[in-house]
This record gives C-alpha cells, structure tokens and sequence, in this order.
C-alpha cells in the first residue's frame, strides 16, 4: 500500500505537476479500472518516484468524502468498468473535499478525459445526433456535444470525427471546435482531425474554417475535395483531399508510401492491438489498403512482402503483443 503522508511527516509536498497526474489517474482509473494496461502503468508510475506515491497518499488521504470511494483504487485492482459518470463522481469529491486548489483543476487535459464522448485505442463509434447528422468518432478520440435552441455545436478536444451534416429546420448553424480554432459545416460532409494542428478535410458541401486567434482575418472556405490545416493563428494553404482520408469509418487503413514504423504506430492505435516496430526500419515504406479488424493478417502480409519478420509474446495480463524487426 502506498505510505501515507503521516508515515513521512518531513517529506517535501509534492509538485504541481506530480498532484495533477495523481488526480488524472484517478479519473483514468475510475473510467477504465478493468483494463489490465493501464493499471500496469498506474502501478509503474506509482512505484516510479517517492513524489508519485505521496501524491497518491495524498488523494487517499482526503477525508470522509473520499473514503466513499472504493477502497481498491489505492491497489488499481478495481471492480468492473466506472461510467463517465462515476469518474466525475471521483472528481466531484476531490474538489468537494478541499482539492480543487492541489489537483490543480485546470489541466488542459481534464476536458478530454471528462469529454461526455470518449473512444480508446482501437474503438471506434457511430452516432446520431437529435437533428438526424451523422458522426463517425475514430480511436483515442474525446468530443462533447451542446445542441441548443440556437446553435449546433461539437467540441473536439481530441482526435477525428467524420460529420454528415442533416438540414436543420430552425436554421442553427454547425459548428465543430478544436482546440486551434472553429469550422463552421455550410451543409456539407467532412472529416476534423485535431493534434499538434487541426485539420479539416471536405468531401461534400463546404466548410469555413476560423483560426480561435485570427477574429479579424477572412475564414478560409474549403469546398469539397479541398483541406487544409490549421492552427490557432492561421489557416492554409488548401490542398487536394482524398476519400482515403475517411477510410477508417468502413474499418481500412489506407497507405502511400508511409513509413513501416509510421504505419505500425496507426494500425496499432486504430485496431487497438498491442503492436511495436523496430525505428530502424523506417526506410521501409508501405502503401495499399488493409483491414483494421485483422492486423494480425496485416502482418503476416508485411512480412511476406518486405525484409522483416514478426515476433509475436504471451503478456502475462494476457493476450499477444507483435513486434516487426528486421528479417
């Protein structure tokens, strides 16, 4: 069990930085407490530093409040899946328990991991929203949704959304915002990818795209087969788009000339498998289209056809992780 704050009197409080990844654990935990992965990593990262587990003490240590939850958080070994709703529980009474100021609420990623819409690795999810669009949410994706009487309105904090946009009676217009700026949908149909930059790509209709830091400068339209990227300060230049950039809404991963270990790196976070590849390999370029529901069949098609082989292990958690090496 983690040492308890009485049991070091002398230690230094731990960073801000340190409190804020103990409460982020602790939603993470709540949210997904069977996922044998990431309570390996919680428990590395516990164990990694004296800071990590008196920051963990500390959320233990919050009062009768916090007591309500359950007990076995402090040994990651949960009882079946939280919904979102119990993570915001758990957060709930950490601020209600005199928290607010040293978990440091304000991280950025606190949206994302309290995002009313969440996709891990390997999932992905179709929904349909109140006025008949469309959504397709891709892996490692969060977005909320704020229809009103006067706007439709998504929020993506992070990843990739597929939007068909319905005609809308009352006339509100549709909105998606990244964290780099805001693209206004004109009856159209679109892909929204957001990361280091934002990207926005059209396969129907049009899009506006307003940089969050530009108010005064002209949207840049895209129309369809157009994208472009952008950031929180400008817009551009439009490029061609490809219906290749939505494959992953039929369940493929579509490649040109991409990097081994950068196509690795995709098929494991789109199919949800555990699949390395060695950087020496990067010379190695793949292109074609490939099944998301089988990467162990992509594999075995990699290593025919390119100098590598595929070492496959047994997880003691279970399961098989994959690694591509030289052949």
């Amino acid at each position: 069990m983690p040492p308890s704050e009485s049991a070091a009197p002398d230690r230094p409080e731990a960073e801000p930085d340190v409190r804020r990844q103990a409460a982020l654990w602790l939603i993470e935990l709540q949210a997904d407490g069977d996922n044998p992965e990431l309570r390996a990593r919680w428990r590395r990262w516990h164990d990694a530093a004296p800071e990590h587990r008196q920051a963990w003490a500390r959320i233990e240590a919050f009062g009768a409040s916090l007591r309500q939850l359950p007990p076995v958080l402090a040994h990651a070994a949960l009882a079946p899946r939280k919904s979102r709703r119990r993570a915001l529980k758990a957060l709930g009474l950490l601020l209600a328990g005199g928290g607010a100021a040293w978990i440091a609420a304000d991280s950025p990623r606190l949206p994302t991991l309290l995002a009313a819409q969440r996709t891990g690795r390997g999932e992905r999810r179709h929904i349909v929203l109140a006025d008949g669009s469309r959504i397709d949410l891709n892996a490692d994706s969060a977005l909320d949704i704020r229809f009103d009487a006067e706007v439709r309105h998504l929020i993506l904090h992070e990843g990739e959304i597929h939007v068909l946009t319905a005609p809308d009676p009352a006339g509100r217009p549709f909105f998606v915002d990244t964290p780099h700026g805001r693209a206004q949908a004109l009856g159209t149909r679109f892909t929204v990818r957001t990361g280091a930059a934002s990207h926005v790509a059209v396969h129907a209709g049009a899009v506006a795209i307003h940089p969050r830091h530009a108010p005064d400068a002209e949207p840049l339209v895209l129309t369809a087969g157009q994208q472009a990227r952008f950031t929180d300060r400008a817009a551009g230049p439009p490029t061609p788009a490809s219906e290749a950039d939505a494959a992953w809404t039929r369940g493929i991963l579509v490649a040109e000339d991409m990097p081994l270990p950068v196509f690795i790196a995709e098929l494991a976070r789109l199919s949800g498998r555990p699949l390395q590849c060695d950087p020496a390999l990067a010379a190695l370029k793949v292109s074609g289209t490939y099944p998301l529901a089988d990467p162990e069949r992509v594999l075995d098609l990699l290593a025919a056809a390119l100098p590598v082989r595929v070492l496959r292990r047994r997880r003691w958690w279970g399961g098989e992780a994959y690694e591509v090496v030289p052949a």
